[in-house]
């Protein structure tokens, strides 16, 4: 039987968890979004169909959600649910993977949730390795993974150095232990979506690691297969507005659970009553001693510094191409530190009045004095090697500049000064009446 759906979109800051299932129709539910893919989404549907049909163990559903597509994809994706045994499609109004996938997963009634990508990049050999697990419930969530020893792998290496990175980023910060967030292969139980989507508030690109990192931290099991994957030329990615967003994502999920903010323990529970093993400890709600408060401080200001390294080095990497090293190493730095400056003020040291920001800017421009000059002296020594090398010896000076500027942010910039309490009190004193904005910041 074939079903022909159209759905508005969801908000996508509230994804909405799927309702628990009577009767699962099929085991597992394959999502496939796409965005104006119709050169290429017929030939996906229906190879994935047939390789499905022909011996693969478990009943499943293919659901095609088209995320706001303005060529043909919609025609054909409805062509194909009209013609294919067990295929749906979804039209949403509003462009976003995570979007797509939450609403898809909302109104699937299989045991199991799933995702690929439409350009087939994974051997669809791997599928059943992949969901096996969750069937048995012996995990939770299963990912394709590309960076393990046995993967085999064909794609440039631009992509291949951002993938690592990130991934490496990711360990870094937020201490996960999945190897591969961002491979468009993954799997979960119908239960642990239930208990997951309410707190994942991305409805991009970085949907996929705010979910297995909520999910790890949580204590569910997460499985990895290894996979066979091929790059696929024509991809649609933004890479430069994807990593913007994943540098802010980051920020604001390891903030959260710096603060506590996100229930580990009742996720935990929900998901696996019987487990004896607890979540790591996030409480943000224990009395905070000055020692507590330096480890907060550490913390985030870690998490943002890693961030905004990578941000310089992403920025670096582009610049190369279009200026000369040192010109494109000095607009990367001063963008890195801007950023790195305001989110340090409000996010690690908890300034948020308007009193003194432009002084803490000047500042932190001085600082920034500091990072061009170690950098530039590497780069100065690795004048006449690769860009690549260049590159990493101007991350690794960066870093180290980083690791000195926490101690002048603490003992300089952000301790407290008269002029910014003056400030604050002359400017409660001339307005009898608050200024109310709606909308501001969080």
């Amino acid at each position: 039987m074939t079903t022909d759906q159209t759905r508005p979109a969801t908000d996508p800051h509230r994804l909405r968890a799927p309702d628990p299932p009577q009767t699962p129709h099929s085991v597992l539910n394959i999502v496939i979004p796409v965005y104006n893919e119709e050169a290429s989404l017929a030939r996906a549907v229906t190879t994935t169909r047939s390789f499905l049909d022909e011996g693969f163990p478990f009943s499943t559903t293919i659901t095609i959600v088209d995320n706001a597509s303005t060529d043909g994809t919609w025609q054909v994706a409805g062509a194909l649910a009209g013609s294919l045994p067990s295929v749906r499609a979804v039209h949403l109004d509003q462009k976003g993977r995570g979007l797509a996938l939450a609403t898809a997963w909302s109104a699937a009634d299989a045991q199991v949730l799933a995702y690929m990508d439409v350009d087939l990049s994974t051997d669809l050999r791997a599928l059943a390795p992949l969901v096996a697990p969750l069937v048995s419930g012996h995990s939770d969530l299963a990912i394709g993974t590309r960076l393990s020893r046995t993967s085999r792998v064909k794609r440039g290496v631009k992509r291949e150095f951002i993938s690592r990175s990130y991934n490496l980023l990711l360990h870094g910060t937020l201490g996960v232990r999945f190897s591969d967030a961002q491979c468009g292969f993954k799997a979960i139980s119908a239960q642990a979506a239930r208990a997951l989507l309410p707190y994942v508030h991305d409805s991009q690109w970085f949907f996929d690691t705010e979910l297995l990192v909520i999910a790890e931290k949580a204590g569910l099991r997460i499985h990895e297969v290894p996979v066979d994957w091929v790059d696929d030329p024509d991809s649609r990615v933004d890479i430069p507005a994807t990593v913007r967003q994943d540098l802010g994502g980051i920020v604001r999920l390891g903030s959260e659970l710096v603060r506590g903010r996100i229930p580990l323990e009742t996720i935990r529970r929900t998901v696996r009553p019987g487990d004896p093993r607890a979540p790591a400890s996030t409480d943000a709600s224990a009395p905070e001693t000055q020692s507590g408060s330096l480890l907060r401080q550490l913390v985030r200001f870690g998490l943002i510094g890693v961030a905004s390294t990578a941000l310089y080095t992403v920025l670096l990497l582009m610049l190369q191409t279009m200026m000369s090293a040192q010109a494109a190493n000095l607009l990367a730095l001063l963008l890195s530190t801007i950023v790195n400056t305001q989110a340090n003020r409000r996010l690690t040291f908890g300034v948020r009045s308007r009193a003194g920001a432009l002084r803490h800017q000047g500042q932190g421009l001085l600082i920034f004095a500091l990072c061009w000059l170690l950098t530039s002296v590497a780069l100065s020594l690795t004048q006449g090697f690769s860009p690549l090398v260049q590159i990493v010896a101007a991350t690794v000076a960066n870093l180290v500049a980083t690791l000195l500027k926490f101690l002048l942010f603490r003992r300089w910039v952000f301790r407290p000064h008269p002029a910014d309490s003056t400030s604050a009190a002359d400017s409660n004193d001339r307005s009898s009446h608050p200024t109310i904005i709606s909308g501001g910041d969080k």
